[in-house]
């Protein structure tokens, strides 16, 4: 036909489908094997192939793009004008969400190696659709915060570590597994959750109360249940509000409106009234933040392994599209300034990788030891990790050019979603002055910390010299006020150490010098893409490629 030669389509790379986003991440299958117990490796390499084929797959990539283009609406009344307060979803947001659960995202709590084949698992799901992690996310961290109650821990643990997924509201106990959520936030107090104005107050039933108040987010508003923090008369307590009550009634669970978010858009997060609302203590009056600061911990944990899928995502996209394009006369993976962006952007990906599934791993341990690692770990990483994602997402839609640019390509959503874990469950300056806290009050978490990074000892010169630094550095903590003002700075240099002693024990000696001559260095730029050019790059490129 005529003029249909100029739509002969060459030099484009082929879609990245169809194929395992578990096992094509060396990085990823390395930590899975370095953490798992070796009785227990292979049925946890075969569940996680299993999750990474379907992450691959181009019907679950177009379900996750369905899921976008489609996002949530609010229904507050239904067509006779009585008040539903529900959110309708794409069917391919439950598809994901039903997938997610069935995965075993929900069930690090009572499986061997849980944690660390959870966090595995976590990594690869969010390169499908990050939106669903979050409900994801809740359920599992809601469930250490309701051991403090044991009633009610016996109660609603068999059902959030479920791996049946059942969409709508009716009781939970009729229903074969649950999701939680958490609202906590408040218009007038953010982050200082102590200055919550929720209140609650006590009933003739034990243990009930009827909350009255406002909470500024509440993400995954279709939950089964949702921890809540409120006033009580003995100060701020962690509350169970449950979606639908026993007798099959609606709890008091007013939606007032939908956010409109950058990005995160499958997911519904919602303002909430409480007005009357019942409700079920969770630990002690008066200790709601001690009550519920694990399932902060946990959900702050899955920031660090969202980022790092988000990154690994964007990094395979950038290499395998160099992979195949060409330009100037050859490939571009194989252009010096193009290969140099590509390995500082893995180098990235990968530290991230691996100081996300050590943490896993050091909550599966249990220890006391472990445990004070991950009091000083893990706002640690939260706080750089993070804030590593949107760079790394900018600049892998760039190495597509234009193409990156355009919707279909998959990065603008990368890039929308990049920011959100660094707001999420407590942003940079809060993580930065818990790190501090952590530091002045626990002695111990610093005594882990040092431990760990100080097994990589006389490894790498530029490791040592780092390390050097930070003790000085930690020096500095007397004055409040200038600690404070250089806190950003001490836990940058705190994470990049702690990755560069993981990197250096088990990375290959290609990704180990690179980050330290870069990282720590100092032999690097303000961009990606000013790594030292003597160093073998196309080795760092050359692992963090996908396979197709």
């Amino acid at each position: 036909m005529a003029g249909t030669t100029t739509h002969t389509v060459t030099n484009q790379p082929p879609p990245l489908a169809g194929y395992d986003v578990f096992t094509a991440d060396q990085a990823l299958v390395e930590a899975v094997e370095r953490h798992t117990d070796p009785a227990l490796l292979d049925e946890v390499r075969d569940e996680l192939s299993v999750l990474g084929r379907a992450a691959g797959s181009a019907q679950l990539q177009e379900w996750g793009a369905q899921a976008n283009e489609y996002p949530p609406r609010l229904r507050t009344h239904d067509r006779y004008g009585h008040r539903i307060d529900e959110v309708d979803f794409h069917p391919a947001w439950h598809r994901l969400l039903g997938k997610g659960v069935s995965a075993g995202l929900t069930t690090a709590w009572v499986r061997p190696a849980g944690q660390v084949r959870r966090a595995a698992g976590f990594l690869v799901w969010t390169q499908v659709e990050a939106g669903t992690c979050c409900p994801l996310s809740m359920t599992h961290a809601a469930v250490p915060a309701l051991r403090a109650e044991p009633a009610l821990a016996a109660e609603w643990e068999p059902r959030l570590t479920s791996t049946v997924y059942e969409r709508g509201l009716r009781p939970a106990r009729e229903k074969p597994g649950a999701l939680f959520g958490m609202a906590m936030t408040e218009k007038q107090g953010g982050s200082d959750v102590r200055a919550n104005t929720t209140a609650a107050r006590p009933l003739a039933e034990p243990g009930a109360y009827e909350l009255t108040g406002h909470k500024w987010f509440c993400s995954a508003p279709m939950s089964d249940g949702f921890l809540v923090l409120a006033q009580a008369p003995e100060g701020l307590t962690c509350f169970l509000v449950p979606r639908v009550l026993a007798d099959g009634s609606r709890n008091v669970f007013l939606l007032q409106r939908l956010k409109d978010k950058l990005g995160n858009r499958s997911n519904a997060s919602a303002e909430v009234e409480f007005a009357g609302t019942w409700a079920r203590r969770v630990g002690e009056e008066g200790r709601g933040v001690r009550t519920i600061i694990e399932m902060v911990a946990a959900t702050r944990l899955d920031c660090v392994l969202g980022s790092a899928g988000l990154m690994r995502q964007a990094v395979a996209q950038a290499v395998h599209h160099c992979a195949h394009r060409a330009a100037f006369g050859g490939r571009l993976v194989d252009k010096p300034l193009m290969r140099n962006v590509l390995a500082d952007l893995a180098l990235e990906s990968e530290a991230a990788t691996a100081l996300a599934l050590r943490l896993a791993a050091a909550c599966d341990d249990g220890s006391e030891r472990e445990l004070a690692l991950l009091r000083l770990a893990v706002p640690t990483a939260k706080y750089w990790v993070t804030k590593r994602c949107a760079p790394v997402a900018v600049e892998a839609a760039e190495c597509l050019g234009g193409n990156g640019y355009v919707e279909e390509s998959g990065l603008p959503r990368l890039v929308r979603e990049s920011p959100l874990n660094s707001v999420w469950e407590g942003a940079g300056n809060v993580q930065a002055l818990d790190v501090l806290r952590a530091l002045r009050r626990e002695p111990q978490s610093l005594d882990a910390f040092l431990l760990e990074v100080g097994r990589a000892r006389g490894a790498d010169h530029r490791l040592d010299g780092a390390v050097k630094d930070l003790l000085a550095g930690l020096g500095d903590l007397g004055d409040a006020e200038s600690a404070e003002g250089h806190a950003r700075r001490l836990v940058e240099r705190m994470a990049l150490v702690l990755q560069g002693s993981l990197l250096v024990r088990y990375a290959p000696p290609e990704v180990a010098d690179t980050f330290c001559a870069s990282r720590l260095g100092g032999d690097w730029g303000s961009a990606f893409g000013t790594l030292p050019n003597s160093l073998d790059l196309a080795a760092v490129v050359d692992r963090a490629r996908p396979e197709s």
